[in-house]
C-alpha cells in the first residue's frame, strides 16, 4: 500500500506588539522618512503588522505555534519524528533553529522529551521556505524516513530592515505558522513543484556576512521591488499548473489559493491567471505584512481557525522568494 502524508493540525503565532501604517509612519517620521497609510495600502494592500520584542527570537515563535499546532492534531511532541523549520533569521548562525526549538519543546513535560532525538534541521528558502519545507516534508514521510512531522515557517524579519528605506522597512514583520505533516493511507499532499534561479540573487537579498567577529557587507534587508513583481507573477502561474497537471487537476478544482502573502496586487494578478475569484484567496498580508517564510501557514491556520477552510477542501499553496526561489503544493486538507 502507497504511503501519504497529510496535514493533521494546523497553529500560528504572532508576537503582541502590533503596529499599523499609521503606527509605523509615526516612528519613521522621527528618523526623517516620509510614509503614510495612504501610501503603503495602496502599493502593498498592508495596513499592520506584528514586530516582536528584542529578546525573542525564531524559535520562541516557532514553540508557540508549534504548541498550537499540536494540540489541533491531538498529539503530543513526543509523537514527532521529524522537525523541519523554514527561516531567514535563524537564532544564531548555528545550531540550527530547529534543534532549538526541539529542546524547547523538550522541555515542555517529562513525556515530551520523547521528541529528542529525531532528525532536526532548517530550510533556508526565504519566502518560498514553508512551501520547500512541506515539501521536504512530504518525500520523507512518504519514502517512511519519517512518520509525524513539524514544518513550521518563522520569523523575526524587523531585525534585518532598514528603517531608512521607506520601500522595504514597511512591507514585513514577524510571525510564525506551523503543520503536523503525519503519514496517511489517503493522499493529503497531492503534488509539489519547486524551483529556483540563481540568476537572480541581486533582486532580494540581504548581502552580509560575520568574518572574525565583523559584519562584512550590508546585514539589511534589499529589494528591487519591480524586478521582483515581475518575476513573481509568471513564476507562481506556471508553478501552479505544474502542480495541478502533477496531479490530474485543474483550476476548477481548487478551493482555496493560499498564496505568500507579500504584496496584495502580486495575490490578484496569481488568482487572475489561474481564472479563481478573489473570494476563493486566502489574505492575511493586510493585517499580518510580509512575514516570509510564515505568511503561508500564518494563512492557512488563520483560514482553517476561523471556519473557512474545511476538511477535504483542496488547497493551493504557493510561494516565491529571495534565490530566486518558488514553488507550489497541492494538498486535500
Amino acid at each position: 500500500m502507497r504511503r501519504y502524508s497529510r496535514i493533521a493540525g494546523t497553529g500560528s503565532f504572532l508576537p503582541p506588539r502590533r503596529l499599523t501604517n499609521a503606527d509605523l509612519a509615526a516612528e519613521l517620521a522621527g528618523r526623517g522618512v516620509e510614509t503614510s497609510d495612504e501610501w503603503i495600502v495602496e502599493r502593498t494592500g498592508i495596513r499592520a503588522r506584528h514586530f516582536a520584542a528584542p529578546d525573542v527570537a525564531s524559535s520562541d515563535l516557532a514553540f508557540e505555534a508549534c504548541q498550537r499546532a499540536l494540540e489541533a492534531a491531538g498529539v503530543g511532541p513526543a509523537d514527532i519524528d521529524l522537525i523541519i523549520v523554514a527561516t531567514s533569521t535563524p537564532d544564531m548562525v548555528f545550531p540550527s533553529t530547529a534543534c532549538i526549538l526541539q529542546n524547547k519543546l523538550a522541555q515542555t513535560s517529562e513525556a515530551a522529551r520523547g521528541i529528542l532525538g529525531c532528525a532536526a534541521f532548517d530550510v533556508q528558502a526565504v519566502c518560498s521556505g514553508f512551501v520547500y519545507a512541506l515539501a521536504v516534508a512530504d518525500s520523507m514521510v512518504q519514502t517512511g524516513a519519517a512518520r509525524r512531522a513539524l514544518v513550521v515557517g518563522a520569523e523575526v524579519f524587523s531585525r534585518i530592515l532598514d528603517f531608512n528605506d521607506r520601500t522595504t522597512c514597511v512591507l514585513f514583520g514577524d510571525g510564525a505558522g506551523a503543520v503536523v505533516l503525519e503519514a496517511s493511507d489517503t493522499p493529503g499532499i497531492l503534488s509539489t513543484d519547486l524551483h529556483a534561479d540563481g540568476r537572480h540573487v541581486g533582486i532580494l537579498c540581504v548581502p552580509g556576512n560575520v568574518s572574525g567577529g565583523l559584519v562584512l557587507g550590508d546585514p539589511l534587508l534589499k529589494m528591487d521591488g519591480q524586478a521582483v513583481f515581475k518575476l513573481a507573477v509568471g513564476v507562481l502561474e506556471k508553478a501552479a499548473h505544474a502542480a495541478l497537471a502533477k496531479a490530474g487537476k485543474t483550476e476548477a478544482d481548487i478551493d482555496w489559493l493560499i498564496p505568500h502573502q507579500a504584496n496584495i496586487r502580486i495575490m490578484q494578478g496569481t488568482a487572475k491567471k489561474l481564472k479563481l475569484p478573489l473570494e476563493k484567496v486566502v489574505v492575511t498580508v493586510d493585517q499580518h505584512g510580509n512575514t516570509s517564510a510564515a505568511s503561508i501557514p500564518l494563512a492557512l491556520d488563520s483560514a482553517v481557525r476561523a471556519g473557512r477552510i474545511q476538511r477535504g477542501d483542496t488547497l493551493l499553496l504557493e510561494g516565491v522568494g529571495g534565490g530566486f526561489t518558488w514553488g507550489a503544493v497541492l494538498l486535500n486538507l
